[in-house]
């Protein structure tokens, strides 16, 4: 890649923090806004001593992951049902449900349910739940997660707590993945997001308002595991930031989540309150619109390329994002296990100009998309990402829609057509693998669906990631990994992508509170002081 030219870096320079805030006054003239915000879900009195309270940025819509995967809400669902396995915070996987979890033959894995495992009505949990629940999740239509799949496993029972998990093809990581198969009796599964029913967690839902965001936690007291700390867990959906943030500061919430840096600033001098951040394995993205037609700018390679030219990410993350986050130098996080770094944007604005020229792209107008909340300060990324096409000769209009449910409509392309999507995608098993397979692994048969990711096909890279995925060898399976990230690259799929850190921040009384780089945190080993 190209370094970045002298007149760039001035012109980077140039836009100031401040200038970009009040940048957001003119763009925000022609801001095309989704639905009016949804009223403030205020909190209302202070957690007693035994209730912790959580405010989210983003609501609860569903006690499974069936559709979509949350950061912050996979702490709630985790708390509800189970999985075989989850990603600790070495990014390895650990047995939940699975006593045993061990690979017993090129493309067989066998799993031992622990005895006495049940769920909380103290029905036990089956090799049968097992396979329903793997149904269920391949039955809906958009799972962020059925693209990790590239084949899902067929399970035969052994007898009531032992079965194989069998796959066409050597799935070496499916320890990793099954971390992400939340289990329900199968009686009660269905293909859709689980709003009620009986888990396995160490707490169960006692009252839940979907169109809130409100639930209800309490301890399990039958849990088969260690009894949690925690007796009631006050789950609430509060959208505006500086709401949470008031909150927090007046005690009414014990914990918030997602929080920008200007906010973090505020609370780290506040009496009783700490903030929590780690490294993230998300990556946020401008992505391009890979269903344009042939004959559309977008559907050219150069066109991609020159439009993140004229992106300055070194004032995108210092001046906008308060160094709270990292240039990506590569198409998925350099952290994950698997992951490469070496590459970068750069920004060179007449380089940009003149690429466009070039491919005869003259007058270019762009819809760019977001969801409120995606990363923090989202409004203001985009209103600076406005004014920087701006400078190339770029027109843009931006969409903001709010958070609820239809982000899958989005990626589908169903919810309307737009030609730059703000969006986040994380990594629930830290491997690079699951990432590049859910992103880049597009194949023909699933955009007839529209179960890509937002279009993306490029047969020759699916190819080599279904190598790299099936790859028992470690040392070649890097390898591959690596050829696919160069591979993607080269095809500029983003107009600009970077790494945010996770940060929430918490009040004192709550202790034992691991963030992890996934930004979730173990609820039944989280504790809470009694209030002074």
């Amino acid at each position: 890649m190209t370094s970045s030219s002298s007149s760039g870096a001035r012109v980077g320079r140039e836009i100031s923090r401040r200038s970009l805030f009040r940048l957001g006054g003119v763009v925000g003239a022609g801001l095309a806004l989704g639905p009016a915000l949804s009223a403030c879900a205020g909190p209302t009195g202070t957690p007693g001593p035994g209730t912790m309270t959580m405010a989210l940025n983003r609501s609860l819509v569903s006690l499974d992951n069936k559709l979509n995967q949350f950061d912050a809400a996979v702490t709630v669902q985790r708390a509800v049902r189970q999985g075989l396995t989850r990603i600790g915070a070495d990014l390895t996987p650990e047995l939940v449900l699975a006593e045993r979890f061990e690979l017993t033959g090129d493309t067989e894995w066998t799993v031992q349910l622990r005895d006495g495992v049940v769920y909380s009505d103290g029905t036990p949990v089956t090799p049968q739940d097992v396979a329903t629940a793997l149904e269920m999740y391949q039955g809906v239509n958009g799972s962020f997660l059925a693209s990790f799949f590239r084949e899902w496993p067929t399970v035969e029972v052994l007898d009531e707590r032992t079965f194989t998990m069998n796959t066409e093809l050597p799935e070496p990581n499916l320890d990793f993945l099954m971390a992400n198969i939340l289990i329900t009796p199968a009686a009660a599964n269905l293909p859709e997001e689980l709003q009620s029913g009986v888990g396995s967690g160490p707490y169960v839902v006692t009252a839940s308002n979907r169109g809130t965001g409100d639930y209800t936690l309490r301890r399990n007291e039958a849990y088969w595991g260690p009894r949690a700390a925690i007796e009631t867990v006050q789950v609430r959906f509060v959208p505006e930031e500086s709401s949470r943030v008031v909150s927090m500061r007046s005690g009414e919430v014990d914990v918030i989540d997602t929080i920008s840096p200007d906010s973090a600033d505020q609370l780290a001098g506040v009496r009783d309150v700490t903030i929590e951040r780690t490294d993230g394995l998300r990556i946020s993205q401008l992505f391009y619109n890979f269903r344009k037609p042939a004959d559309h700018p977008l559907a050219n390679v150069r066109v991609r390329q020159a439009l993140s030219m004229g992106i300055d990410g070194r004032a995108l993350v210092d001046d906008v994002l308060v160094g709270s986050v990292t240039a990506a130098t590569g198409v998925v996080p350099e952290g994950l296990s698997g992951g490469t770094g070496g590459h970068e944007y750069a920004f060179d604005p007449r380089g940009a100009r003149q690429l466009l020229e070039s491919e005869g792209v003259t007058d270019l107008e762009l819809t760019m998309i977001w969801e409120t909340g995606e990363f923090a300060n989202d409004t203001s990324v985009m209103e600076a990402v406005v004014q920087m096409m701006g400078d190339i000769g770029v027109r843009t209009r931006l969409v903001q829609f709010q958070p609820g449910g239809d982000i899958s409509l989005w990626r589908q392309g169903r919810g309307g057509d737009w030609d730059v999507l703000g969006n986040g995608f994380a990594s629930p098993t830290g491997l690079a693998l699951t990432m590049l397979q859910g992103m880049y692994g597009g194949t023909a048969e699933r955009e007839a669906t529209r179960d890509t990711y937002h279009g993306y096909v490029f047969p020759e890279i699916q190819q080599v990631i279904t190598a790299a995925g099936t790859e028992v060898d470690p040392s070649r399976r890097q390898t591959l990994l690596a050829e696919a990230q160069d591979a993607v690259w080269e095809t500029w799929p983003c107009m600009w992508a970077f790494v945010p850190n996770a940060v929430l921040a918490r009040r004192d009384r709550v202790s034992d509170l691991l963030l992890k780089p996934s930004n979730s945190f173990e609820l039944s080993s989280t504790k809470l002081a009694a209030r002074a």
